[in-house]
């Protein structure tokens, strides 16, 4: 697979220990993938007002979420950081970007890597969203980000095609597809696939049931970080399932 780029869905952390379609795929990309000299990966959980790059040689798992079994919380995964990668990243991004030798990486990120890599052995530096920032913002990200993806550097984006959690919780596991959660996805696809950025860009103002599909965009927005690092805007989408019928696990891939 070449691909420049990733934005994967990690939906729920019991994806870890849970089978599900998502769940295979995943653990089928590492393969596929091979590996990276270092993953950059932006998480829709470390948010902050300006881009921070973590710069820990080990960075820590960080266990951000609450409620869940014994056995989430005691998986180990300790990928190595890559400082000199970091540093690279920083300086491409130029500009107001902090660097945080402490920085962990957080389910969003341990989620979908403990799957694609179990060995722990391809170097992760988490990158921070801007939840108060554009997708234009996030896109500019990425493309600064492309000189260290045309070398081999993998750039992730981990979040949700689709997060609305507050209908989430109010469905049943087996619950059908809802309506607005595939036509949403489905123009996501179609747009995805023509390289159609400027309609991307403005998915709030032009994608059917937008709102519904992302009532705040943070999770949306590694997507566009995905898409600015990739060659020429297309990207493939290389998986899609539904968890509770309106959770959209899709996952996309950029050359």
């Amino acid at each position: 697979m070449d691909y420049q780029s990733l934005f994967l869905s990690h939906g729920s952390p019991m994806m870890v220990l849970e089978d599900s379609p998502a769940r295979r795929f995943l653990q089928s990309l590492g393969p596929r993938l091979g590996k990276p000299p270092a993953v950059i990966a932006m998480s829709a959980h470390w948010p902050s007002r300006v881009p921070v790059l973590g710069f820990a040689a080990w960075p820590d798992k960080i266990n951000d979420i609450y409620g869940f079994p014994p056995d989430l919380y005691q998986l180990e995964y300790a990928p190595p950081g890559a400082p000199e990668i970091a540093a690279r990243a920083a300086d491409l991004l130029g500009g107001n970007v902090r660097r945080d030798p402490g920085a962990g990486i957080d389910h969003g990120i341990w989620s979908v890597m403990s799957l694609i890599w179990p060995e722990a052995d391809v170097p992760v530096v988490p990158l921070s969203v801007q939840p108060d920032a554009s997708p234009a913002h996030h896109f500019e990200i990425g493309r600064r980000l492309r000189p260290l993806a045309e070398d081999g550097v993998l750039i992730l984006g981990t979040g949700a095609a689709t997060h609305n959690l507050k209908d989430y919780f109010r469905r049943p596991a087996e619950a059908p597809a809802d309506a607005g959660t595939v036509a949403f996805t489905q123009w996501l696809a179609e747009a995805t696939g023509d390289g159609d950025t400027g309609a991307l860009l403005e998915y709030r103002r032009l994608a059917p049931h937008a709102i519904h599909a992302h009532p705040t965009d943070e999770h949306l927005l590694p997507f566009f970080a995905a898409l600015g690092a990739s060659r020429d805007g297309r990207g493939d989408r290389l998986h899609q399932s539904l968890d509770s019928g309106i959770l959209a696990m899709d996952a996309y891939g950029f050359r």
